[in-house]
């Protein structure tokens, strides 16, 4: 176990990635994930702290904890002082993580141990921890996520004024890169959540009418404060303005939730007709798949299948096929011609072949991935998984383990489904040779 090998598991989700983690967590496979963690596999090391706490086990969790203390890897600390959090020791675990001067410099480590004071009920330690590093737009993001519910809205209005009086100065003074340019929209957040949402609407308004904004998110923030409110009138006026391109979408679906989907459809068609890019397809084909009108959604989006920028092609056969209609969406990609299969040979031969398998036409995915070239991304992890659904488990074992391209998690993933979770451990190679054979090693 070294710093590096830690560092790449964390930067490339290498070796042993949450997917896997997850699902040995799903089946119950504590014991593995501890052994996993004694050959220095940090995420389950990390995952069999949690489930240890959760069991009552907090000295075997800091047991399973230590070695990665001991070497320095500082996210370990952060896992002991959860681990003490969770069975309620709530001031030890503070210790733990209490930052020196130069850790109170670093925004990351203040955010995490302001979030920690929060759940021990320090508020007003954990915001003045976060106060210098206020002029970070995620930092002061975090300042009003971590505050919610605790009483401190006036407060964090102080903190936020002179912030967001930057931000609405900034477009005239074309400071672009302003950083904290969410600020407006965060003290709107927190008048609306202090129960003064007139006033949020009146602020954050203003500023949109005057033009005293940085960022598409802040126009964003007030048609989503509007929808949220009810503010039919002023959402109207900017959904249909000079707006419509980002507020047209929250107008519609305002006038949805209100039982008026035949006008929202009407006003999105009316848009698409005299809009050259194709910006209002997706609200409309969204729309009228909630109405369960999956024919006309698709002619909605048809338009746009051959294009190489704004393709709705994905975005259909994905909302086609959570409905259920595999069998629609296989029709359109066969609509596709020759030259489009070649150009997205891998999208297009994984998605045919995920869409039979969807659709229980598992004989014909299994005839149609013997067509596919041999050297296509994920033909054998998307036939494995039709021989998995066939009951075929040791033909898929035996494919996955036959290409070279297929991680090993991906082997052992199969077992566990398969109550093989001890075989699947002691198949994982060593973490020296997970990283030696990575794309991102």
């Amino acid at each position: 176990m070294n710093i590096d090998d830690l560092e790449w598991q964390s930067r490339a989700l290498g070796g042993y990635p949450p997917v896997f983690v997850d699902l040995l967590v799903e089946r119950g496979h504590v014991e593995q994930l501890v052994r996993a963690a004694l050959r220095g596999a940090w995420p389950c090391a990390k995952a069999a702290a949690r489930e240890l706490c959760g069991a009552g086990e907090l000295e075997r969790a800091l047991g399973v904890l230590e070695a990665y203390v001991e070497v320095g890897w500082e996210p370990a600390r952060w896992a002991v002082a959860d681990s003490l959090l969770r069975v309620g020791r709530g001031e030890q675990a503070l210790e733990w993580v209490r930052p020196d001067d130069a850790g109170l410099a670093s925004e990351h480590t203040c955010r995490n141990f302001a979030e920690l004071l929060v759940q021990v009920g320090r508020v007003d330690e954990a915001i003045q921890v976060l106060t210098p590093h206020l002029d970070r737009g995620w930092m002061l993001a975090a300042l009003v996520e971590l505050t919610d519910g605790h009483g401190r809205d006036e407060q964090v209005l102080d903190l936020l004024a002179p912030r967001a009086e930057r931000a609405r100065s900034a477009r005239g003074e074309q400071r672009w890169n302003l950083d904290a340019s969410n600020a407006q929209e965060l003290q709107a957040q927190v008048l609306e959540r202090a129960g003064s949402v007139d006033e949020a609407v009146r602020v954050l308004g203003g500023d949109i009418a005057a033009g005293r904004y940085v960022v598409q998110n802040t126009l964003e923030a007030y048609a989503a404060l509007l929808r949220r409110n009810d503010r039919m009138q002023e959402l109207c006026a900017l959904g249909t303005g000079e707006h419509a391109q980002v507020a047209l979408p929250y107008y519609a679906k305002a006038l949805e939730d209100h039982g008026r989907a035949d006008e929202a459809e009407a006003i999105l068609r009316r848009f698409i007709a005299a809009d050259e890019w194709d910006r209002f397809r997706w609200p409309l084909i969204d729309l009228l798949g909630r109405q369960g009108r999956f024919e006309d959604a698709v002619e909605v989006g048809r338009p746009t299948f051959g294009y190489h920028d704004a393709c709705l092609l994905e975005s259909v056969i994905h909302l086609l096929a959570e409905a259920g209609r595999y069998d629609d969406a296989l029709a359109i990609l066969d609509e596709r011609d020759a030259e489009y299969v070649e150009e997205h040979s891998s999208w297009f031969h994984s998605n045919r072949i995920w869409l039979l398998g969807e659709a229980g036409r598992y004989g014909e995915a299994l005839a149609y991935a013997r067509t596919v070239p041999t050297g296509c991304y994920g033909l054998a992890s998307s036939t494995a998984w039709i021989l998995e659904e066939l009951g075929r488990v040791e033909d898929a074992l035996d494919l996955l383990r036959a290409d070279p391209d297929v991680d090993a998690w991906e082997v052992a993933a199969l077992l566990v489904r398969h109550g093989r979770a001890d075989e699947a451990m002691d198949g994982m190679p060593s973490l020296a040779d997970l990283r030696a054979a990575s794309r991102w090693g």
